[in-house]
């Protein structure tokens, strides 16, 4: 059964003759339920598939989070479990957890992987690829469409303008006879450059970043202004306290060797500090970094949640894309609406992340690790239990 869409350009019949379009594939993404004990396929925002699941018993409960496939086989036998047969494996994490056939007694039965029955389990096999993303939660979870200026849109060119002026064209017999004794411009559209990997989603992570400690940052811009601190440490002992005297005597302040809100501001001025961004952002491809850059995430305190953001289908070219949500922790971190509005993102960085979009990349932001089961060989692996 094929789940491909027509895109809307494709899809509008103006008359023309004009080179037929190809169908444009809607993401597929998968939602599981522990709670429910079911699984949900679905392409954009359309169901299109959903199957009882046996999960995790007590003592091997299956991880809930935000994963990929890893390996597919379609004969495979567990290396744990005395060479357990695991036909239609789908590998989710290398410790052992994955989709597979098996046998559904109507309960967490597993040793913590997902078993599936047999027709479903093969009828999945085929439709999805390594890559694909995994969203297992303890409730039920739907994705909702969402559309925010927080997030990533395809490469939007600026219109180059040729014009030809007045003198040009009284210097041509030819030209004067065409067109009129005015400046004409031409709207030329500046060339889109080939994404030789549109078909490969990427996978994106947001995290909080660790700020530098305050008497780290003193220490480093003392010793940037050569009034050496010592070692950036963060500890405040002799020679840091030193340094901030002799900072003082030159800036005609009280000579204390203390530090206090008002000295640091000063300190941060005079040498031109700014505040570092307090997040970062990582981009995956195919299993590989290939980007990174940091980012803002507003009123870093407060939770944030696990929450999957990922881009429908759009054609090569197009200038916007619809992005769908599912908050991978229901309501911890508030809303995946809510939490948008907390991302500032550089407008260089927008910029790159644009000229790399493509249809079905998804977007992470979370307040969990992911860095322990994250490694060469997966993408982003997100473990919220």
């Amino acid at each position: 059964m094929s789940f491909s869409v027509l895109s809307g350009a494709a899809a509008r019949d103006t008359g023309a003759e004009t080179p037929q379009q190809e169908a444009v594939e809607v993401p597929l993404h998968m939602l599981v339920s522990i709670k429910d004990q079911n699984i949900k396929v679905y392409r954009g925002l359309d169901l299109i598939e959903t199957s009882p699941i046996s999960s995790g018993k007590r003592g091997h409960s299956t991880p809930t989070g935000v994963f990929s496939i890893l390996e597919k086989r379609r004969r495979h036998f567990s290396n744990l479990y005395n060479n357990a047969p695991m036909p239609y494996m789908q590998r989710l994490t290398w410790s052992g957890v994955a989709l597979h056939q098996g046998r559904l007694p109507g309960y967490p039965a597993s040793h913590g992987c997902i078993r599936l029955p047999r027709s479903f389990a093969k009828s999945l096999f085929s439709m999805t690829d390594r890559g694909m993303q995994v969203v297992v939660t303890r409730e039920s979870a739907e994705p909702v469409l969402v559309r925010h200026g927080a997030l990533p849109q395809p490469y939007a060119p600026q219109t180059k303008v040729a014009s030809l002026s007045q003198r040009t064209i009284n210097s041509d017999a030819a030209l004067r006879g065409a067109i009129q004794p005015a400046a004409v411009e031409a709207s030329l559209s500046a060339k889109l450059p080939e994404n030789p990997h549109f078909d490969q989603p990427l996978r994106m992570i947001i995290t909080p970043q660790k700020a530098p400690g305050r008497a780290q940052v003193l220490q480093k811009l003392l010793n940037q202004m050569g009034f050496n601190a010592g070692p950036v440490d963060g500890v405040i002992g002799r020679k840091t306290r030193a340094a901030i005297r002799l900072y003082q005597e030159g800036a005609e302040l009280p000579v204390t060797g203390n530090v206090t809100d008002a000295l640091e501001a000063r300190i941060h001025a005079d040498a031109g500090y700014e505040k570092p961004q307090n997040a970062m952002l990582r981009v995956r491809r195919k299993f590989r970094d290939v980007y990174a850059a940091p980012v803002t995430i507003k009123n870093i305190e407060q939770e944030i949640g696990t929450h999957v953001f990922t881009a429908l289908d759009f054609e090569q070219g197009a200038t916007s894309v619809n992005w769908i949500a599912v908050s991978a922790e229901g309501a911890r971190g508030g809303s995946s609406e809510e939490l948008l509005d907390r991302i500032e993102m550089p407008e260089k960085v927008s910029g790159e992340l644009a000229k790399l979009l493509t249809p079905g990349t998804s977007l992470t932001i979370t307040d969990r690790n992911y860095k322990r089961n994250t490694g060469l060989g997966t993408d982003f692996v997100v473990i919220t239990r």
